[in-house]
């Protein structure tokens, strides 16, 4: 369901079991332009809640070895603020929950420093001398942002009422802005940026549940010209996620959730529509030296999508999160926010398939990544 914003799946998750054995997360992506150079530069920013109930007066910190000898497993919120390309930083400061304000809908989260609603967010991330169960690289961030969500994609059945309250799925995920405005500013490390809403090419959405998935896929863009033309897209944008999920502790074979909106036409590929919507997906991830690869063919009885897309290693980050065991499970999850690509859509017509759309995209968000061995 395109257009479709759903306050109920973008709130504050971390009920029942989740309490003790869950995570939830609320991700934001653009792009700024560097008010002296006018570069251009990616950014993100992330709220991360695990396990709140097992240390509100304290942050715990699954990677520290002492918590791993005493077995105790991460509970904190974590402000997770980054950028890619030339110096990509991962940055992240922590907060026992008891010194957070959460509203659950519309969610709100609020700190002394940090601040995030669906409308809004604000902060400063300083990180000096990270210790290595921070996960966080060294470096400084501050924001200050509106945010307008303007396409969102509510993914269906899997994210639906009684299978969130049965929390059914390992991970769950919904995107309340595939497409989204950003304006404001943000500081990098001493140079400033301007957030536009013109040239933002935003993205926000949310992931929650007990673990993670292997592999792991994300992407998306919202900036789009067509190959033949040049021609500049301005309602087109895609967002593909998923990887292996695993639902009533059962896991299933690789699938993807697919959403593509092309200048108000919509092409949903989801897999728990194996009924009124049948479809079909492969997907590759491969690399070199040099670059993560992703090739992703969907088809549904009316549609074929092909997508790929590249990013350059030394732009992108290893992004580290733990998992709510304690665990850290990725230790190569290939993240990027400048990926460039193609997408193909062809029309099915009798038992062929007739080419409709021939497009090129960059300003990609992109990630990969599977459990270690």
């Amino acid at each position: 369901m395109f257009n479709r914003q759903s306050f109920a799946k973008n709130e504050y998750m971390l009920n029942g079991s989740f309490k003790k054995k869950g995570y939830d997360w609320w991700w934001h992506s653009f792009t700024a332009i560097n008010k002296k150079t006018k570069e251009e530069k990616p950014f993100y920013i992330e709220f991360f809640i695990i396990n709140p109930s097992l240390s509100p007066d304290k942050v715990i910190l699954g990677q520290n070895e002492e918590n791993k000898k005493r077995k105790l497993r991460p509970s904190y919120l974590m402000v997770n603020v980054g950028t890619w390309g030339d110096n990509h930083k991962q940055l992240h400061r922590f907060y026992p929950l008891n010194e957070v304000e959460i509203t659950k809908r519309p969610i709100e989260i609020k700190t002394n420093e940090c601040y995030l609603s669906e409308s809004e967010t604000y902060g400063e991330v300083d990180v000096k001398n990270p210790s290595k169960d921070m996960m966080s690289d060294e470096g400084k961030i501050k924001w200050n942002l509106k945010i307008k969500k303007d396409i969102a994609w509510n993914v269906g059945y899997g994210t639906s009422g009684l299978l969130r309250t049965l929390k059914a799925f390992e991970m769950y995920w919904h995107a309340q802005g595939m497409k989204t405005y950003f304006e404001g500013t943000i500081e990098f490390n001493d140079e400033e940026y301007e957030v536009n809403k013109e040239t933002c090419y935003g993205y926000a959405d949310k992931n929650w549940g007990s673990d993670f998935t292997s592999p792991w896929v994300w992407l998306s863009s919202c900036h789009f010209k067509r190959r033949e033309t040049g021609e500049e897209l301005q309602n087109t944008v895609f967002d593909v996620g998923g990887g292996a999920p695993k639902v009533f502790g059962i896991r299933l074979k690789r699938k993807l959730l697919g959403g593509y909106y092309i200048e108000g036409k919509c092409i949903e590929m989801n897999f728990s529509k194996f009924i009124s919507n049948p479809c079909k997906t492969t997907f590759n991830s491969t690399e070199d030296d040099e670059k993560i690869y992703w090739e992703v063919i969907q088809t549904n009885r009316k549609h074929k999508v092909e997508v790929t897309v590249e990013c350059l290693k030394k732009d992108m980050l290893n992004i580290n999160y733990e998992a709510p065991s304690g665990e850290k499970k990725h230790n190569r999850l290939w993240n990027g926010g400048n990926g460039v690509g193609t997408l193909k859509v062809y029309k099915k017509h009798h038992k062929e398939y007739i080419l409709e759309e021939d497009l090129l995209m960059d300003h990609i968000g992109c990630e990969y990544g599977e459990f270690d061995k």
